[in-house]
C-alpha cells in the first residue's frame, strides 16, 4: 500500500494518494492520531488531504474490514531563504543565481515573479536556479516551493539593456589619453569598456553617463576604432564611434 507523495508540509494541505486493495468504504484515514480528510475513494485507492503535522508519522486506512498496515508519511518544514547571489541580472536567460538558506533539499520550482525555473539543489541550505528571461527592467519577487511549502521575500532585478548614444569628442589622437564622456542609458552596471579590444580606465557618473579615457590603438596607426560598453545588463556596441586620428608631421 504506497503513498504518493510520501513527504508534504508540516501546514497540511498535500493532496496524498494511498494505494493497495479492499479500500473500498473507506471510513478514516490517520496521520499519526490526526485525522485526514478524504476526498477520493475507489476500491484500489484512497485520496486525502494531509492535515498539518510534524515529523515523520504512520499513516493507516479504515475500512468496514479493519485498519491497514502503517506507512510513514514526513513532514517537510517551509524552506527559509536567507539571500540570493547575484541580486541582479540581463533581461536575457542564463544568469546563474545562488540561493541559500534551509529546508532546500527537495525544491521543485524556483518562480522569478510569475515565471518558474527548476532549480538544481546542492544541499538542504543551497541550491543554483538560471533566471529565466525578463519581460521589463524592474524588481521582481522569488519565490522557491519545496515539499513543505513555498516561501517568498528575496527580490531579483532585472536590469535594462545599456544603449550608446554619443562619445564626445568621438576623435582624439592614436597615442590615445583623450577624455571622452559616453551618453548613452542603464549604463549604471558597467563593467568594462573597450576601444576596439583594448580595455579603457573608466567611471561610472550616472545611469546616462560613463567618462572614459581611450587607450593607445595596439599598433599605434590612426583608423576607426568599435567602442563596446559591457555592464551587468548586456553589451552596447557602436561600431566606429571613435576616430583615432593621425599625428601631424612637418
Amino acid at each position: 500500500m504506497p503513498l504518493s507523495p510520501t513527504q508534504g508540509s508540516t501546514g497540511g494541505g498535500t493532496t496524498v494518494t494511498i494505494t493497495g486493495t479492499n479500500l473500498a468504504d473507506a471510513s478514516a484515514v490517520h496521520f499519526g492520531t490526526t485525522l485526514a480528510t478524504i476526498t477520493g475513494n475507489t476500491p484500489t485507492s484512497v485520496v486525502v488531504t494531509s492535515p498539518s503535522g510534524t515529523g515523520t508519522v504512520p499513516v493507516t486506512v479504515t475500512t468496514p474490514g479493519g485498519t491497514s498496515n502503517p506507512l510513514s508519511f514526513f513532514y517537510v518544514a517551509a524552506p527559509f531563504k536567507s539571500s540570493l547571489s547575484p541580486a541582479s541580472g540581463p533581461l536575457a536567460s542564463g544568469n546563474t543565481v545562488t540561493i541559500n538558506g534551509t529546508g532546500l533539499s527537495t525544491a521543485t520550482a524556483v518562480d522569478f515573479g510569475a515565471v518558474a525555473a527548476l532549480p538544481t539543489v546542492v544541499d538542504d541550505s543551497q541550491l543554483t536556479v538560471t533566471a529565466p528571461a525578463g519581460t521589463t527592467a524592474g524588481p521582481v519577487g522569488v519565490t522557491v516551493t519545496t515539499a513543505g511549502g513555498a516561501n517568498n521575500g528575496l527580490t531579483y532585478t532585472y536590469l535594462g539593456t545599456p544603449t550608446v548614444s554619443t562619445l564626445a569628442p568621438d576623435s582624439g589622437p592614436a597615442s590615445g589619453g583623450t577624455a571622452v564622456t559616453i551618453t548613452g542609458t542603464n549604463l549604471t552596471t558597467t563593467q568594462s569598456v573597450t576601444f576596439g579590444s583594448t580595455l579603457a580606465a573608466f567611471s561610472v557618473i550616472n545611469d546616462s553617463t560613463v567618462s572614459v579615457v581611450t587607450p593607445r590603438t595596439p599598433d599605434g596607426d590612426p583608423g576607426p576604432s568599435n567602442v563596446t560598453v559591457t555592464t551587468s545588463g548586456g553589451v552596447a556596441f557602436l561600431p566606429n564611434g571613435f576616430a583615432y586620428l593621425a599625428a601631424p608631421g612637418i
